[in-house]
């Protein structure tokens, strides 16, 4: 018996619509924005199952990096290698990330912006902080999902015993949506929590008391609190970071000035070529000709 084609005769508004639709809702939950409750991406999360799964602990030696990613696609996040390995070293990165969660052992990239080795080259196992948001996960305390050819089951968040959405922060643009979330300190975030839980009707202003703002890895010297309670109040607002410097005197009566703490996702290369470049076309002038620059190792 033949089969007649169907055709449907719809309005394109509403067929673009639709599939965008589709298209825009998968990007934002499967691939570029953080879960609130865990703090994590998609691959960010089955990197760190699969790592605990695999018995990758703290506790563990480490275990070569492209392993772990071959175990990751294989198993839960078919896609390229290279993205899956990406994230693994950004999650290794003590200068992105406040509390790293992956310990990488080897050359994971550096401050200047330099490339982490290639994954045969490098090293890698969970860190000691990250046990705690895998921390009961084999105790029925999240809901599990079929993987992408149902052949084992996924978590759908992790239980995360900490806030680690505010602790290490995240950065990810999407169709329609964008976060930006800068990183907090460990300590401050969690008696934060528990002034919430004791108290639900807790104030703006008593929460400052115990989160000063964000705490970048790098340092740096926040610009006022405005930009913070408005970001806190609202979920937007404009944190300005300035670098730490001091002035150090040298010998022959010469003045240093030493730049200790940069501000967050700034290349270190970079920073000191446009400084360099400054002093080329001679945009310093109001600088004494005996005052020098050093930028010491983040």
């Amino acid at each position: 018996m033949a089969q007649t084609e169907r055709y449907l005769d719809l309005p394109l508004e509403e067929v673009i619509g639709d599939r965008f639709g589709r298209y825009s809702k998968y990007i934002i939950q499967e691939r570029a924005l953080p879960d609130a409750r865990d703090g994590l991406k998609p691959v960010q999360r089955r990197i760190l199952y699969a790592m605990h799964k695999e018995g990758n602990t703290a506790d563990k030696p480490f275990r070569k990096s492209a392993k772990t990613v071959g175990n990751v696609i294989g198993n839960y996040h078919p896609h390229g290698d290279s993205s899956v390995y990406d994230a693994m070293v950004r999650m290794s990165q003590e200068w992105k990330v406040r509390n790293i969660l992956i310990d990488m052992h080897g050359n994971n990239g550096s401050v200047d912006g330099d490339p982490a080795a290639a994954m045969r080259y490098t090293e890698a196992r969970l860190s000691k902080i990250a046990s705690q948001l895998l921390r009961d996960i084999d105790r029925n305390t999240v809901d599990y999902i079929p993987n992408f050819d149902d052949s084992e089951e996924e978590p759908v968040v992790l239980p995360a015993m900490f806030p680690n959405l505010l602790v290490n922060g995240s950065t990810g643009i999407s169709a329609g949506y964008a976060t930006d979330i800068p990183p907090h300190h460990l300590g401050e975030i969690i008696d934060g929590v528990i002034m919430q839980m004791e108290n639900p009707n807790v104030t703006l202003d008593d929460l400052l008391t115990i989160i000063k703002g964000p705490d970048f890895p790098t340092g740096g010297i926040v610009q006022g609190l405005d930009g913070i309670r408005q970001a806190y109040r609202t979920g937007k607002g404009k944190v300005v970071v300035r670098a730490k410097t001091e002035v150090e005197q040298l010998k022959g009566g010469k003045e240093q000035i030493t730049i200790t703490e940069i501000p967050y996702e700034v290349n270190k290369a970079n920073l000191v070529k446009k400084m360099d470049e400054l002093r080329l076309i001679k945009k310093s002038t109001e600088l004494p000709r005996f005052v020098t620059i050093r930028i010491e190792q983040v």
